[in-house]
């Protein structure tokens, strides 16, 4: 508070900081000579050589403002001299529908920043696809009764329509059942291999004698050796979130027949991660060093595996479905799918750019993001790096990871079976456009900590950041000049308030610029919103609906709208990462292609006297509570399904009073009971949430009769 109050008595002294300091900084900068009560306008201080370079670089004329799309170019390579940047997404599985939260958290979130780039001129390769192999695969395969090529298909198709729908734009959107990934997983593995960083040993493994195979992860369940979690995965639990091997399951059962499985000995091939652990903190220090973006989620998940000391992890599995291992001994098993998905990033490179080498192997020249959830950062930050450190050759590693926490759905989370929630393949039937979704998604992006998509809120933001102040200037400012100066832009002659106006904005323009190139994408939205305050604020506070009506003011009238109009195109670059197809239909109106920041980082007037605008219409429109109160009633399962679960609840608060009065004997009693009835379920495949309802309720006598004891 004390500094807020310094910096508003001596703005002068703060604008030294402003201009060499962090974000945080700026952004308390704005909040004192932005801030405007009661809308009424507001002085603050500026220096000279400021305000004479905002009226220099705002009169430019040698601006380049246009640059051709080069998307999906096969002779797109690295040019030297350029900022070359790769923007990957991780690879979506192959066998699920996005929801609204997964596309946040990868594909949605690497396409504003790939636009980004581009608008800023970047030289922009953006790639992403569906991950095809592994158990999960063969397990929807045998789900729905396709073969495993069959089901890449059907969901690779219906991925790309969502992508497409969201206005997510990829140089290529491929996918890793080809046979150029399979050629460079193999090369790959080959030189880690000869490098000696592969270690093989004959392990213990679980084996169903009633299918008559070896249970890789996904085909095995039990209980979590780290939490007791009775529906845990052969590779990871859900609960507790631990990376597990099968062998390691209390009470296993195998996923197809329920049947518990024997112990048998299998060889297998590790990549020896303690080996390589020096390699990988030496490149993680230095990567670290520079003005690198990790987010703190990556940070911390990437040192807690650092700080435990890494383990040889296995990379083969007995399955069918999958990458063969090219080596003598191990050719009936197939790489695991973690070990090939990240090597997508490669190949489905290659299966565009002949010269893919340009880009992943000429580091100096190539910057490089990955875009993900927390759950996916061990296997960028860690196995990926690692796997190419073996290679000993020169890759284009990674050098920013801006992962991200979790987007929960309203007060639960997302869940397909149960009809709770939005997902990708749905979405478009609410009406509401693809721009709307993509900007609130923008908006509450769990850059941080884990958020929630809320109707109401997504209602409130759409008519009050988007209609009332987004929406309002635009079309207010485009339309008294259409209909009051026969749609041409007039001369414009600065006056003191004027030229404050453009230290005002290029302080913004800093600020998005800032904000974005680190990765800072809700940040990038606010100051969007906030230059379009800044310019209501202006028209509301010069009124050309009053100066038009006298002949002695109507010039000024024509000046301020004419300046105002320069704000809409300056927008409408700045929205295009966040609102592609508004962007588009703004330019139109204002009848001005623009796709490039301008290099100077300053507001520049790139509408002169004589351009005519096209015809104003509204961008956005008002969300109504009852059809909200519609989607929200739509998207959050049945109504005997609410009701089932209120109902269950009750009942299970008063069955949890219940047992603390048992005996050890009677607890141990109907723990046995209890598991018997969570395995007769599983046999039976009831559904995941009776299952896990089970599942609780065996949990909590197991901790009831713990606590006795």
């Amino acid at each position: 508070m004390c500094f807020l109050l310094y910096i508003a008595f001596h703005p002068n002294h703060f604008h030294a900081l402003y201009t060499s300091t962090s974000n945080t900084f700026r952004f308390l900068f704005q909040v004192i000579t932005s801030c405007n009560n009661n809308k009424k306008k507001m002085s603050f201080e500026v220096s000279n050589d400021e305000l004479t370079e905002a009226i220099r670089e705002f009169q430019r004329d040698d601006i380049v403002y246009w640059k051709e799309p080069n998307l999906s170019n096969p002779n797109k390579v690295p040019i030297p001299g350029e900022r070359n940047t790769l923007i990957t997404s991780a690879l979506p599985y192959v066998n699920n529908v996005p929801h609204l939260g997964n596309i946040i958290g990868c594909t949605l979130s690497g396409d504003v920043f790939a636009r980004y780039c581009r608008i800023r001129g970047d030289n922009v390769l953006y790639i992403c696809g569906t991950d095809e192999y592994g158990t999960a695969t063969e397990n929807k395969a045998q789900e729905e009764k396709l073969s495993p090529r069959e089901i890449c298909d059907k969901y690779h198709a219906l991925h790309d329509e969502v992508y497409k729908w969201f206005n997510i734009e990829f140089d290529r959107f491929g996918r890793t059942s080809t046979e150029i990934q399979t050629q460079i997983v193999q090369d790959i593995f080959k030189k880690v291999y000869s490098n000696g960083y592969i270690i093989k040993e004959e392990i213990e493994q679980l084996y169903c004698e009633k299918c008559s195979k070896f249970l890789a992860d996904r085909f095995v369940e039990g209980a979590c050796p780290y939490c007791a979690y009775e529906d845990a995965r052969g590779d990871q639990c859900d609960k507790c979130g631990k990376l597990i091997n099968a062998i390691e399951l209390k009470m296993p059962r195998c996923k197809t027949c329920s049947s518990a499985p024997v112990v048998k000995s299998s060889r297998h091939l590790f990549i020896d991660l303690p080996k390589l652990q020096p390699k990988l903190e030496i490149w993680l220090d230095e990567t670290l060093k520079k003005e690198n973006y990790w987010s703190q989620t990556a940070k911390v998940i990437t040192n807690s595996w650092l700080k435990e000391g890494l383990k040889p992890r296995c990379i083969t599995r007995d399955l069918k479905w999958g990458i063969p291992v090219p080596l003598e001994g191990y050719t009936d098993k197939v790489f695991y799918v973690w070990f090939d998905a990240p090597i997508g990033y490669i190949s489905i490179t290659a299966a565009l750019c002949p010269q893919w080498e340009k880009w992943w192997k000429d580091p100096d020249n190539v910057e490089s993001y990955n875009f993900l959830a927390k759950d996916n950062v061990t296997f960028h930050a860690i196995i990926f790096p690692s796997t190419l450190l073996a290679t000993h050759e020169k890759w284009s590693m990674v050098s920013h990871i801006p992962a991200v926490e979790y987007l929960n759905y309203e007060d639960s989370k997302f869940s397909k079976s149960r009809s709770i929630g939005v997902f990708g393949d749905s979405v478009r039937e609410t009406g509401i456009p693809s721009d709307i979704w993509r900007f609130y998604l923008l908006y509450v992006r769990p850059e941080n900590q884990d958020t929630t998509f809320c109707w109401n809120d997504l209602m409130a933001k759409n008519n009050t950041e988007l209609l009332n102040n987004l929406g309002n200037f635009l079309n207010r400012v485009l339309t008294f000049l259409s209909n009051n100066f026969a749609a041409t832009i007039g001369d414009i002659k600065l006056t003191s308030s004027d030229q404050e106006l453009l230290v005002q904005l290029n302080r913004e323009l800093l600020i998005f610029i800032d904000s974005m190139n680190r990765v800072k994408l809700r940040d990038g939205i606010k100051i969007i919103l906030n230059i379009s305050r800044i310019g209501n604020q202006y028209i509301q506070s010069e009124k050309p609906w009053t100066l038009v009506k006298d002949l002695s003011t109507r010039e000024r009238a024509h000046s301020v709208l004419s300046l105002g109009a320069n704000i809409c195109l300056l927008l409408s670059i700045l929205m295009e990462p966040y609102m592609p197809d508004t962007t588009r239909q703004l330019q139109e109106q204002i009848n001005f292609r623009c796709n490039l920041l301008p290099k100077n980082h300053r507001f520049v007037c790139l509408l002169k006297p004589g351009h005519k605008i096209g015809k104003p219409s509204p961008l956005f429109k008002k969300l109504e509570q009852k059809e909200i109160d519609i989607f929200r009633k739509k998207f959050a399962g049945s109504n005997a399904d609410r009701e089932k679960e209120t109902t269950n609840a009750v009942q299970l608060a008063k069955f949890f009073e219940s047992i603390s009065l048992k005996t050890d004997k009677e607890l141990e009693q109907m723990i046995a009971d209890q598991g018997d009835k969570v395995r007769r379920l599983k046999a039976d495949k009831a559904e995941k949430k009776i299952i896990n309802d089970e599942v609780q309720i065996l949990l909590k006598l197991k901790s009831t009769l713990a606590e006795k004891k």
